[in-house]
């Protein structure tokens, strides 16, 4: 009992450290995010030939948080990456799910394909989800990966919650009701990664995504924070994997609510 005691403690510790780490080296690299990217020439054949990847940040952040799976992508070579930076003050999450539409639809157009793939982290992959569920985006969007996102909400930072964006990530927010209505013909893949030591997500099983008529797979990661979702190697791996489907049909073979394995971290 003890030992299991100590074991707990110091892998939490060792996932604080980490998260700090993360923090400190995306503080220096914050800047260069501020920016919103220049899209790639049309159809350019160094940007590979898949299915376009659409990579979209979390709360008060940018793409800047994407470097590593960024550059785990260009290694391979396959698909055009884009990134999405929404802006910092706003303040309506089915706001800014309409402006992902629009640049989902600009990829489309630039590139010649009629899907992409969308990649979120914590409140980007609430915002995917919301453009997917409400907004028709099912027909744009092939596979939705989301790394610690708020499916039911987090009961985090409670002095934080004067922001709008921050209430409507709270259980019972009027906009994760509409999430949680009847999506019966959402044609999306969908894949929640979640951590066993998200400090932001409060409990952390809300990061699992759990809806009757939704194709989805949760991945349990173990000994890592919020911070490092979209940065540990493990993590890119399982994105890296899911991302090689040949098609959303992969995906799709799984009951919605299955979980097909965790991920752990030494």
């Amino acid at each position: 009992m003890e030992f299991t005691r100590l074991t707990k403690v110091t892998t939490a510790l060792k996932a604080n450290v980490l998260e700090l780490a993360i923090l400190t080296g995306h503080l220096i690299l914050y800047p260069s995010g501020i920016a919103s990217e220049r899209p790639a020439a049309a159809k350019d054949p160094k940007a590979g030939t898949g299915r376009p990847v659409v990579l979209l940040h979390g709360f008060v952040d940018n793409r800047s948080v994407f470097v590593l799976l960024r550059r785990a992508l260009a290694r391979q070579g396959r698909r055009p990456v884009e990134s999405f930076n929404y802006s910092p003050l706003t303040c309506d999450l089915r706001a800014a799910a309409e402006l992902l539409g629009r640049h989902v639809e600009a990829v489309c157009a630039r590139t010649g394909h009629d899907e992409v793939d969308i990649v979120g982290h914590s409140l980007g992959g609430l915002i995917a989800r919301y453009y997917v569920q409400r907004l028709g985006g099912d027909a744009r969007v092939g596979t939705l990966v989301m790394l610690g996102t708020p499916h039911s909400g987090t009961a985090a930072a409670p002095w934080a919650g004067a922001h709008p964006l921050i209430r409507q990530m709270r259980p019972g927010s009027e906009v994760l009701r509409e999430l949680a209505e009847p999506a019966p013909e959402c044609r999306t893949a969908c894949v929640s990664f979640w951590s066993d030591l998200d400090q932001v997500m409060v409990p952390v099983e809300t990061a699992r995504l759990d809806h009757p008529d939704l194709l989805v797979h949760n991945v349990r990661v173990s000994g890592i924070g919020h911070l490092a979702l979209p940065v540990h190697p493990t993590v890119v791996a399982g994105i890296l994997q899911v991302l090689e489907a040949e098609d959303a049909e992969d995906s799709a073979g799984a009951t919605p609510g299955t979980e097909p394995g965790a991920a752990s971290v030494a």
